[in-house]
């Protein structure tokens, strides 16, 4: 098997062939051949790749200039996106909102500190949906807080989540992916883990004791006084194999380390859901609070601040645009789901899911697109009951191109081959040494039994070209190396002619699975593989 080459393959001795690939003659004249044709006949072989068994795939390859179609395969069936459905949350969060909106999270307070710096009354921390605020951003709330002169609050202080509805969990996502950080629970206040801004999750993290039989050095990060972390994991034997795990029993925020780890060998991180991010949130912004001199007499409560309350402090997030590059070059799910809620709350006053699709279908319908090709039901992919099909995949790519907001779009995608952790994203590891290595920009999508890539490629006549490959029901590991083998195929695409191996294929090994090797993690719906 082999790769196709472009262009006599000018590039051929960068890129390994697999064994057995032999360059083919020089592609025959202009006259003697139609290269679309050509094109469609190398897709169909590649589509016949034993990994698509029983599988049913949407391919739609289109001119972005032109709007000229280039190939189309069950391009108007139905199928689960996964992650591709990040495209169209991302597209209608920008429409909504614009690329300069910020979330905001305020303090306010039944009244302003008196000259002795009492606040009689409750403190509220008030939430607005934004997926960034970490640890340090709620110190940095908490010291404007004492910078504003409040010593002492009489009463609680109160978090306030209802921007969006209580529903954390999604009713189609599956139970068992709930402890996983890709099917953390969504609040309108919430804490991220870390500069991806994972949110709704903790670091649990473990290190070896110093002799086999200690135990392990065990932690939260971020942590708070409602975490518990229970500790039975020991040191094992020096060059043992390690086994530990944590866990958290459903409905508690209780973590308990497990199993082993050898003595001299390595520390264990690994990402947990928290049960109720708002309860985690509160008392973290309540311990901050304290570190800054800012004593709270009473506890910490949920409710709804008042309409007439008094400022005290507000921390906004980043620009939408900006924000747009962690959520989609990462794929992350959690910034999904809060963005559709948002625009629930934006447009109809309400953050629930149900909200935010239908604020979706608005925006869609307002862009010129057919609100009846999509069924969205969350805002990542992550629930089964969503669908699209590859023609309303490739609708969007084209029709977002004439956005104001396009540059801020294109930037916020993957980038394959581009080594840059967010540059590249869950494409960094995938066409590298090939024509669409930083050519290629598209969105990735991972499921069990569902495989997705999505997106755009300059050909090799620089025509932008716009493509969607959506895979359902292959039974073995993620088809990625035929979404890469059409892409490759489309950056080497001339309509003037080209040079070919004698079958197409890809020169380079399928990029290992792992936690940052090609989805992130973040779209699957099992543990540890992706």
């Amino acid at each position: 098997m082999a790769i196709l080459r472009s262009r006599g393959a000018l590039r051929a001795a960068a890129v390994p062939l697999m064994a057995g690939a032999l360059l083919a003659a020089a592609a025959p004249p202009a006259a003697a051949h139609d290269p679309v044709d050509e094109l469609r006949r190398d897709i169909d072989a590649l589509l016949e790749d034993p990994a698509l068994e029983g599988a049913v795939s949407g391919v739609v390859v289109r001119s972005a200039e032109t709007g000229e179609a280039l190939y189309g395969h069950e391009r108007g069936t139905p199928l689960l996106p996964a992650s591709n459905m990040k495209l169209l949350t991302s597209a209608a969060a920008l429409d909504v909102f614009g690329t300069g909106h910020r979330f905001t999270t305020d303090v306010q307070a039944d009244t302003a500190p008196n000259p002795g710096g009492v606040v009689r009354g409750d403190l509220y921390l008030v939430g607005g949906g934004d997926p960034t605020l970490t640890a340090d951003a709620y110190d940095d709330l908490a010291a404007e807080v004492a910078d504003s002169g409040v010593r002492r609050v009489t009463g609680d202080l109160v978090a306030d989540d209802t921007y969006f509805d209580d529903e954390r969990l999604h009713p189609d996502w599956e139970e068992g992916d709930e402890p996983y950080y890709y099917a953390a629970q969504i609040s309108a206040l919430t804490v991220a883990a870390n500069q991806d801004y994972d949110t709704g999750v903790v670091t649990a993290s473990a290190e070896p004791g110093n002799a086999p039989g200690d135990p392990v050095e065990a932690g939260l990060e971020p942590m708070a006084d409602n975490l518990e972390v229970r500790n039975e994991a020991v040191t094992g034997a020096p060059g043992s194999e390690p086994s530990l795990e944590v866990t958290r029993e459903r409905g508690t925020n209780t973590f308990t380390f497990s199993g082993s780890l050898p003595a001299g060998g390595g520390d264990y991180a690994t990402l947990r859901t928290v049960d109720d991010p708002t309860a985690h949130a509160a008392h973290l912004f309540a311990d901050a609070l304290a570190d800054h001199g800012v004593k709270v007499v009473g506890d910490v409560d949920f409710g709804t601040a008042p309409r007439r309350t008094s400022p005290v402090a507000e921390r906004s997030s980043m620009e939408l645009g900006e924000l747009l590059v962690p959520y989609m070059k990462l794929s992350n799910n959690g910034h999904a789901e809060m963005l559709l809620k948002a625009m629930g709350a934006e447009e109809a006053g309400l953050g629930s899911w149900k909200a935010g699709a239908a604020a979706v279908e608005v925006a869609t319908a307002r862009m010129g697109l057919d609100p009846g090709a999509y069924r969205q039901t969350d805002g990542s992919g992550l629930a089964r009951s969503n669908r699209m099909t590859a023609d309303g995949i490739a609708d969007l790519l084209e029709t977002v191109r004439g956005e104001p907001w396009w540059p801020e779009f294109e930037d916020s995608l993957p980038l394959a081959g581009a080594e840059e952790r967010m540059v590249g994203g869950t494409l960094r590891f995938r066409m590298r040494d090939t024509a669409a290595q930083e050519n290629a920009r598209a969105k990735t999508g991972t499921l069990t039994g569902v495989s997705a890539l999505s997106g755009y490629v300059q050909s090799a006549d620089g025509e932008e070209l716009v493509f969607a490959v959506v895979n359902n029901g292959h039974t073995g590991p993620a088809p990625r190396h035929v979404q890469d083998a059409v892409a490759v195929r489309l950056a080497e695409f001339s309509r003037g002619g080209m040079q070919r191996l004698s079958a197409p294929a890809p020169a380079y090994a399928p990029a290992p699975a792992g936690p940052d090797s090609s989805d992130g993690g973040r779209e699957c719906t099992w543990a540890g593989t992706c």
